[in-house]
């Protein structure tokens, strides 16, 4: 019961967010975040469970959205596939491309295996675009969800409709990722993570091992395509590229590649950044990437390493002792972030004026990037949070260690 507890829990949470958030906006939101999940854990099967940092993971993903949308295009010609099932015609597409490309990739492993995942994401780029009436071009193919006939009252339509369809397969798909871990072959590819000779004294081919788990990675990355197309009714040349694969890999590397549900963590971080700064700010991307080289710099863990750090200490009852320096770090991180934030802003806003655009907004204020008081009043709100956490870090880090001990 221990084991199965947080899936239950997971499953009465899915029912109770869409209610929590019935907006179009929150279902929106809910819906990408299943998908990235799904996503994210299917590349972690590579990085983490394998030790594979393939960038080229979208090729599954992207395939798999491309089938299943031809798939979803057939209902207006009279050949009908029920929406829910959709995401098998995904899987079918993210395997058989894993087929492919893995064929070729897990013949290698560390530096080549990144290398040649790297040039194969590059290559089926640009076969995408040399067959548009396949995949669209760069427009890409659209499609219409509801254009077959509605099941048991149900054309999904709705973003509520797709929401519980969404949310049924990413709690399906995690759970088999999950079980997966707990098979040979999960215990293998844990071996050939961390000792591939040895493996292969003890008579098994690394080889063969990264290439079942990259088949089966390929399969749920495939999924994750399907729901994309259903809830977004369109792929396009993007969904593909080297944009997703990074974004998979932001989310994998921030959460945490140690733990089966670090990645969750990831995927629900960036899709916020994503959609919620997204609506505030042109320049989100940038906020990923200061975030993704802050965890790699100061939390290499992810954030269920820092989770997993602090767990000891609290079955200890000496995290009181930690509350209070944390909280002492606040203004100095507020102040510092906020000057970064505001020196971003305002030196994207400059080169979109210098390019002939209007001054527009920043973070929905009216300031004036030209002028000079905006650019020092952001270089001040650094300087002081720097000196606030220059003068408080220390003290945390003392009362860390003091705590871990």
């Amino acid at each position: 019961m221990k084991r199965w507890a947080p899936w239950i829990a997971a499953a009465f949470a899915a029912l109770l967010l869409p209610h929590l958030f019935a907006s179009g906006f929150g279902l929106s939101l809910l819906n990408r975040m299943g998908i990235a999940i799904v996503f994210a854990l299917s590349f972690n099967m590579l990085l983490g469970q394998g030790g594979m940092l393939d960038f080229g993971h979208a090729i599954m993903l992207g395939f798999g959205g491309f089938l299943a949308m031809h798939a979803m295009r057939l209902a207006g010609l009279g050949w009908f596939i029920p929406t829910p099932l959709l995401p098998l015609v995904g899987a079918a597409g993210g395997l058989a491309s894993a087929l492919l490309t893995g064929w070729i990739a897990t013949r290698r492993d560390r530096t080549a295996f990144a290398m040649i995942t790297l040039g194969l994401a590059e290559l089926v780029v640009a076969v995408v675009l040399m067959f548009p009436s396949v995949f669209g071009g760069e427009e890409g193919i659209n499609g219409d969800r509801s254009d077959g006939p509605a099941i048991l009252g149900f054309d999904f339509g709705s973003q509520m409709q797709v929401y519980h369809v969404v949310a049924v397969w990413t709690w399906i798909s995690a759970l088999l990722m999950w079980r997966t871990t707990l098979t040979p072959l999960g215990r293998l590819a844990n071996a050939v993570r961390d000792n591939p000779e040895r493996v292969g004294f003890l008579g098994y081919d690394p080889a063969r091992v990264r290439f079942r788990v990259y088949v089966l990675s390929g399969l749920f990355a495939g999924i994750a395509g399907g729901l994309q197309a259903i809830n977004d009714e369109i792929m396009t040349s993007g969904n593909i590229g080297s944009e997703a694969s990074g974004a998979v890999l932001l989310m994998t590397f921030i959460g945490g590649i140690g733990t089966f549900w670090g990645p969750i963590l990831g995927a629900v971080l960036i899709v916020l950044l994503q959609v919620a700064l997204g609506t505030l700010t042109d320049a989100w991307q940038l906020y990923s990437g200061l975030l993704f080289v802050a965890m790699v710099v100061w939390a290499p863990g992810g954030l269920a390493g820092i989770l997993l750090a602090h767990a000891p200490v609290m079955r200890a009852g000496r995290l009181g002792q930690l509350v209070g320096h944390y909280l002492r770090l606040i203004p100095g991180f507020a102040l510092a972030l906020a000057g970064v934030a505001g020196l971003s802003e305002l030196a994207f806003r400059l080169e979109a004026i210098r390019g002939g655009a209007s001054t527009g907004r920043i973070m929905g204020l009216a300031i004036d990037a030209t002028a000079a008081w905006p650019w020092l009043v952001a270089a001040v709100l650094f300087l002081a949070g720097a000196a606030l956490l220059n003068r408080t870090f220390p003290q945390a880090r003392a009362a860390w260690q003091a705590a871990a001990q």
